[in-house]
């Protein structure tokens, strides 16, 4: 598997006998042990599950079986989806031996689409964080620079594709985990809206704002994922029953007459002029393509922050009061007592960004502050959906920056959690909305660093959102560009 290979060229080798899974795979576990002792992008892996997966995709093409669309493609998963083999950490102390009774239900449409997951990646604990520097077991490179973050919470799955250590992967988005990541590391990024994709299996942070998503090296890929992942599922009570379009199909719509909607809330204070430059750029090359461009306002974005990380805080300490050394997790060694043990437990078992969100959270949500902070929270977060529903009857997409910035040095925000959250200020609406978002490269900084452009649709309206995606990577080449770590084939 060269760098080049994209998911859908590698399932077409596949399907037409001119490569056999089993060397896919192979090449795959060779570039891991090559390429990812610098990037620590892969929290667990298996070669001999893998392999054996590859020879039955062989055995099945020789016979003359169909296959599914990703029949032999190798891909990974962050570490926060639930699968029958290995463990799934969520890069925590928490649940570093946690094996799972079940699989996520991405995990399941993957493998009934013949794609073999060859491992985990790696993520800021639990999700929270912005620049995978916050696990248990490492911190994330970027494949572009090492000395730089990979973005986060998605920061393995970034780095993984970005590298060539695998056509594609799956992250988790709750205020920007695919995207900024995606952005930061130069591949394509994608955030379903909100119920498009099952959230069976996927550990909690925050339940009103999760979505899994692709990261992949072009918009077709992302396509193609999405259709495999997408649809309903009973299990997931806010799964939405929608058909699932053909996703790929739909790509080749021009972009002449597409309306996209620019808001000034997101070229303001803050945002490096590099990025801006290039932004606008991109956005000029679509008009010249046909787009219509059209200014907009969402004049509630700039609360987005401030109302996300009461939301998400508050969902945070809910959704991980569960993890108290009773049943399943770490437990402290030599407990005093059962409150000791609960304090102890968590006390020890959780990083301190984590720690830091469920304080808040829990403040939040207790007794005389929950009408201060949450429920006044709730009410800001209908406005910036009433602000981006209004917005979307004039427009069919909207355009940005996904970033402030370029890729941040490691450790230049870890001592400053508000310049971190920052970091989320352009990607965090689309999920307190509930719509659908995409980055893309769109350029480099002046220090060789990739720049995302972030393309923000209403919700379920992922069709029109990746055509005009696909309709930008058409006339640009940025998403072909390769890190040094993954030049070589």
């Amino acid at each position: 598997m060269s760098r080049r290979d994209t998911q859908f060229d590698t399932a077409q080798s596949v399907a037409g006998g001119e490569r056999s899974a089993e060397e896919i795979v192979r090449e795959c576990f060779e570039r891991i042990t090559t390429t990812d002792v610098d990037l620590h992008a892969m929290l667990s892996h298996d070669a001999d599950r893998s392999i054996a997966l590859a020879r039955t995709v062989d055995a099945a093409r020789a016979s003359g079986q169909p296959l599914g669309p990703l029949a032999g493609v190798p891909l990974a998963i962050k570490d926060n989806m639930c699968t029958t083999f290995g463990a799934t950490t969520c890069g925590s102390k928490m649940l570093e031996r946690f094996e799972s009774p079940y699989s996520a239900h991405v995990v399941e449409r993957l493998e009934d689409a013949g794609a073999i997951i060859i491992g985990k990646t790696n993520l800021d604990e639990f999700a929270m964080g912005s620049s995978t520097e916050h696990g248990a077991f490492g911190a994330t490179r970027n494949p572009w620079n090492t000395a730089r973050v990979s973005g986060g919470s998605s920061g393995g799955s970034a780095a993984a594709v970005a590298a060539g250590l695998v056509p594609a992967a799956l992250g988790s988005d709750t205020g920007g985990s695919v995207r900024q990541p995606a952005a930061f590391c130069g591949v394509v990024g994608l955030k379903p809206s909100y119920g498009r994709v099952s959230r069976y299996g996927l550990v909690a942070f925050g339940s009103s704002l999760d979505q899994i998503g692709p990261l992949t090296l072009d918009v077709r890929d992302a396509a193609l994922m999405l259709g495999v992942i997408a649809g309903h599922d009973a299990r997931d009570s806010t799964s939405v029953n929608q058909p699932v379009p053909d996703y790929v199909a739909e790509l080749d719509q021009p972009l002449a007459g597409v309306r996209i909607g620019i808001s000034d809330e997101y070229f303001g204070d803050g945002l490096d002029d590099d990025m801006r430059t290039t932004v606008m750029n991109a956005i000029e090359l679509m008009r010249d393509e046909g787009a219509k461009i059209v200014s907009i306002n969402l004049p509630h974005m700039k609360y987005s922050v401030a109302c996300y990380y009461v939301i998400a805080t508050a969902e945070a300490s809910s959704n991980l009061a569960r993890f108290d050394g009773v049943r399943y997790g770490y437990r402290t060694a030599t407990p005093t007592g059962v409150v000791d043990m609960y304090e102890s437990s968590r006390g020890e078992g959780f990083g301190e960004e984590v720690k830091r969100r469920i304080m808040l959270g829990t403040y939040a949500l207790s007794s005389g502050y929950a009408d201060a902070y949450y429920l006044k929270a709730l009410a800001v977060r209908t406005l910036i959906k009433r602000d981006f529903d209004n917005a979307f009857e004039h427009v069919d997409v909207i355009a940005s920056p996904t970033t402030p910035t370029a890729a941040f040095a490691l450790g230049e925000n870890a001592g400053d959690p508000l310049a971190m959250y920052l970091q989320d200020i352009y990607t965090i609406s689309a999920n307190l909305a509930g719509v659908c978002a995409i980055s893309l490269p769109c350029g480099h900084s002046p220090t060789n660093l990739p720049l995302g452009l972030q393309l923000m649709g209403p919700a379920f309206g992922e069709e029109r959102l990746l055509s005009v995606a696909h309709q930008y990577q058409r006339h640009t080449d940025h998403h072909r560009k390769a890190p040094p770590s993954a030049s070589a084939a």
